[in-house]
């Protein structure tokens, strides 16, 4: 039996409509014509992408941060990460940004561990999730001003072990601590780590994330020309 994955498939957008927008996302709702049937309505956040970065040490330790993370009022435990800060941004650089900033780190071996949706039901974040080896320390780059949260935030070393058991345990909540931790120990155990996928590895859901957007930048064109007819 052929193993199911996740394919791209984008029902067309009929309208599009911004109803709010804040500094990182925007909510939107989107007429949706599927292959058969009615159209119906969707609301939900749109977001940049972001990636994070499981660094492991030759001990076994993994750097994580603690965050305070304000709509769920904890401090979550978490890897270093950040927004993709532009359309178009190379994801590895991203994850080396991230991991300067928040960790004071750089490392010489990066691979995939793992891509996520966030929140498919809501939201359109997708986070690509490195493992970054061969640790060395880094300056902040050049510019950063650590502010509002990351002003508080504090860096830890902790077994991967440990992190394990605290997931299972349900003490750490990060959807990227969580499938980042889990995705390397399974890679680990199986003694797959080098098998993992390049650092440049495809990501479909950033193709498809930049061709709906495009689709929905059309949609915005098209009324405009619309509004200056009938003007």
């Amino acid at each position: 039996m052929t193993t199911p994955v996740d394919i791209p498939e984008t029902w067309q957008i009929t309208d599009h409509r911004v109803l709010g927008t804040g500094r990182v996302c925007s909510f939107v709702e989107d007429q949706v014509q599927p292959p058969s049937g009615e159209p119906f309505r969707r609301q939900f956040m749109t977001h940049p992408g972001a990636v994070a970065v499981i660094a492991l040490d030759q001990d076994d330790r993994v750097a994580v941060v603690h965050q305070y993370r304000h709509p769920v009022g904890m401090r979550l435990v978490e890897p270093p990460a950040g927004l993709l800060d532009a359309e178009g941004e190379d994801f590895l650089a991203a994850a080396r940004r991230e991991l300067a900033e928040e960790a004071l780190l750089q490392a010489s071996n990066w691979r995939v561990l793992v891509d996520i949706f966030s929140t498919p039901g809501g939201c359109d974040e997708s986070i690509r999730v490195y493992l970054a080896r061969g640790l060395s320390e880094a300056p902040r780059p050049e510019g950063f001003v650590v502010e509002d949260e990351e002003a508080h935030m504090e860096t830890s070393w902790v077994p991967l072990d440990e992190l394990v058991a605290s997931i299972m345990a349900g003490t750490m909540q990060s959807p990227s601590l969580v499938s980042g931790v889990l995705a390397l120990q399974t890679a680990r155990l199986s003694g797959a780590l080098d098998q993992l996928r390049p650092a440049d590895a495809p990501w479909p859901a950033r193709e498809v994330w930049a061709a709906r957007n495009a689709q929905r930048e059309q949609l915005a064109h098209a009324d405009e020309r619309d509004e200056t007819d009938r003007a």
